[in-house]
């Protein structure tokens, strides 16, 4: 869209009707056992350390990020606004143990944050006690009022979005690795929050995985709205274009994305999608070629800047060959954004030109 006399960009996100956080947080561990199910605490220590105090949990608990233990109330005294609850169990549900530490911590003045699937004001007696103490309960995968309908509209500012040839293998780590990368360039560059773990990392975001359909690309919109020239936004991706479950949630997430550039991201050894084994995970050619077809539609000068590699499962030297492989294969930037290196400041470059 171009800005006239008489048309202005729609202001930032943090001015528009995007959810945001009280921070920093206090991360609550419940009674935490096994650390994969603490996910959330893991990426906020370590994405959102500035924002994060310490941590607290019940006397069961054996897991921890090995931050300062710290009581709601002494978390409080250190400056949190809020209690987050940092792990997240089958069924997304809250159990009645939790709850005395949920109202300990309205008690000692902090706000109350879940991502969780069960609604923290569906909480016998919490939403009155949150309302006698004047303190908020945020249910992250709550989206915010007032979303709209996608306009398609073209606007000011360049996008990035993260795509992937599978859900969980990367794209939230890619964004949010691009964005501090261009920062510390000294780029105008924003990370844009689409789920519950980079919404508490970032401060801000929708969730759209909870948005309803017709919306999900007016939410979109919505997050990356018109800006500078010279302003970066680094959309967290969703889901893949190739998953029977979740494609919709991507596609609509394309199109109001409307981003400049995207980024294949991809885990080398993953053959079929994740928890559907009659599905094979498609080529990263494949990926390219369908995102730029779908993206077209709202983003006519759409191209892949690059591909980012998840490779976690491989030693340095065995990364490095996959790294390369790709690159040479494909004729772009190819990267492992956490391990860093001249790969990923070619990706970088890739993302600016």
């Amino acid at each position: 869209m171009m800005v006239t006399k008489t048309e202005r960009p729609r202001p930032r996100a943090e001015e528009n009707d995007v959810l945001a956080l009280p921070r920093p947080y206090l991360l609550f561990l419940g009674d935490a056992t096994d650390a994969g199910f603490a996910k959330t605490a893991f990426g906020l220590r370590d994405w959102a350390g500035d924002n994060v105090v310490g941590e607290f949990a019940l006397p069961e608990a054996t897991v921890t990020t090995g931050l300062d233990f710290l009581t709601p109330r002494e978390a409080a005294e250190r400056g949190a606004k809020a209690l987050l609850i940092g792990v997240a169990n089958a069924g997304g549900i809250i159990p009645l143990a939790w709850m005395p530490t949920l109202f300990e911590a309205l008690d000692a003045g902090l706000d109350i944050v879940s991502g969780m699937h069960a609604r923290l004001t569906d909480l016998p007696g919490l939403g009155e006690a949150a309302q006698t103490a004047g303190r908020r309960l945020v249910d992250v995968r709550c989206p915010p009022a007032g979303l709209r309908v996608g306009t398609g509209a073209r606007r000011t500012g360049r996008r990035i979005l993260t795509v992937g040839t599978d859900c969980a293998l990367g794209k939230k780590y890619t964004a949010l690795a691009v964005a501090r990368a261009l920062q510390k360039r000294g780029v105008d560059a924003d990370f844009r929050a689409t789920g519950q773990t980079g919404i508490m990392i970032s401060g801000s975001g929708i969730p759209i995985d909870a948005v309803v359909a017709d919306f999900v690309a007016g939410a979109a919109e919505m997050l990356s709205p018109a800006a500078p020239d010279g302003h970066f936004d680094v959309i967290e991706g969703q889901g893949s274009l190739f998953h029977p479950a979740y494609a919709p949630v991507s596609l609509g997430l394309l199109h109001g994305s409307q981003p400049d550039s995207f980024i294949v991201c991809h885990q080398p050894g993953r053959t079929h999608i994740l928890g559907n084994a009659s599905y094979s995970l498609p080529s990263i050619e494949e990926v390219i070629a369908r995102t730029v077809a779908l993206g077209q539609l709202t983003s006519p000068a759409i191209r892949c800047s690059g591909v980012s590699l998840n490779t976690s499962g491989m030693d340095e030297s065995e990364a490095l060959r996959e790294i390369e492989a790709v690159s040479m294969r494909l004729g772009i930037p190819a990267a492992d954004p956490i391990r860093g290196g001249v790969a990923f400041e070619r990706l970088l470059d890739a993302c600016q030109s």
